[in-house]
């Protein structure tokens, strides 16, 4: 990974952005995601993303930190907060902003335990592959403290197969349809293509009773996205 991803973060923490970061995946055409959105304050957050801050207690992980940006907001809370991803730009960057326990580190590696456990952004995507879902899940059930919560969300992009009749166009015989491949580029430089993961929340919820967890819908976006709790 040339961690394209943290290098744009930098350059805009150190006063040189001057481009945004591209990305597309298989079924989806090229479009920018606007560097100055990942170092978003709370009142610029989806309602998803304030939903899950708000409901956050006790010690937090968050998962796929970025910029660092909900670590923040929960730190002014008073909140402990541990921030991980796997950019060594990103935890620089969190560090950079003030984040005060930052780690490069793969969510499959962590062994502490926490009362909350966050997955924002499409917290989903992490999983990669459906046939991943479980393993993740297990984990997480692991480093989860007996009353605690992981607040994790999605998208439902079945919308996205939908032609103009309202029929979809989905391949049978492939894999979920929420399984992509991720593109993403940054100053004429591309990055190793990755897998990204969207799960529709029945799915979702199948694959948290199969191991044990609770699921629960806390609430929907505007867009097909939703935000879920799970629980032991």
């Amino acid at each position: 990974m040339k961690d394209l991803f943290g290098k744009a973060l930098l350059d805009y923490q150190n006063g040189n952005y001057t481009e945004d970061i591209i990305t597309s995946t298989n079924i989806s055409d090229a479009d920018e995601l606007p560097i100055p959105y990942l170092f978003r304050s709370f009142s610029e957050m989806p309602k998803l993303e304030q939903k899950a801050l708000q409901l956050s207690k006790g010690k937090v992980l968050d998962v796929g930190a970025g910029a660092g940006s909900h670590s923040l907001y929960l730190q002014e809370k008073n909140i402990a907060v541990q921030a991980i991803d796997i950019s060594k730009g990103a935890i620089e960057v969190c560090k950079k902003r003030g984040v005060l326990k930052a780690e490069v580190k793969d969510l499959l590696k962590e062994t502490e335990t926490f009362d909350t456990i966050l997955l924002l952004m499409n917290g989903t995507g992490i999983f990669q592959e459906l046939d991943q879902v479980a393993t993740y899940l297990k984990h997480l059930k692991s480093i989860l403290n007996p009353d605690g919560q992981i607040l994790i969300d999605s998208s439902d992009i079945k919308y996205m197969y939908e032609d103009e009749d309202g029929g979809f166009w989905m391949d049978t015989t492939a894999n979920y349809y929420g399984e992509l491949d991720y593109f993403l580029s940054y100053k004429g430089e591309d990055e190793k293509p990755m897998k990204w993961l969207y799960l529709d929340f029945n799915t979702l919820l199948t694959a948290c009773t199969s191991v044990g967890l609770k699921c629960e819908l806390i609430t929907e976006g505007d867009h097909f996205d939703y935000l879920a709790q799970l629980s032991l």
